[in-house]
């Protein structure tokens, strides 16, 4: 019993130890997004695409759940697929990132669609893009405003 009873407090301190380190571990660690730019569309239109890379180095996965900017009414991960030989955009409720990958947004596929800024936006200038996390966190992205005819670096 005395052994059963050593084993088990032995057991407690191991955990009661761990325990803090992998809170900590998973609050510290976001995702990082990093290329992040803007395409501007000729016109003026009220409607933007962003692209980048959201990069997820943490030993945890993390799932997106939305978007949003202080520079636009409205943002939304969009995807784009050929169904039946047609492009079909559809927005993505949930984004899950898994330990050592990252989610690419690019143009014909996953991309951010920015809609109604609240001021014209200059090439050149940059805008902040959050991505709140299923936990509560949110990764932060700085993204640049390119030219309508700007290319995937």
């Amino acid at each position: 019993m005395e052994i059963l009873r050593r084993a088990t407090f032995a057991l407690i301190l191991a955990a009661s130890a761990v325990a803090p380190a992998c809170a900590k571990g998973k609050a510290d660690c976001v995702p990082v997004v990093r290329e992040g730019w803007i395409r501007l569309v000729p016109g003026g239109m009220p409607m933007h695409a962003g692209f980048g890379r959201i990069e997820n180095k943490c030993a945890m996965p993390a799932t997106i759940v939305g978007a949003r900017s202080p520079a636009y009414d409205s943002a939304e991960l969009h995807e784009t697929k050929i169904v039946d030989g047609v492009n079909r955009m559809r927005a993505v409720p949930e984004l899950r990132i898994a330990p050592d990958d990252a989610a690419v947004l690019k143009p014909g596929g996953l991309h951010l669609m920015l809609m109604d800024p609240h001021a014209p936006l200059k090439v050149g200038s940059k805008v902040v893009i959050e991505f709140p996390l299923q936990d509560g966190r949110v990764v932060r992205g700085e993204f640049d405003v390119r030219a309508p005819d700007a290319v995937a670096p």
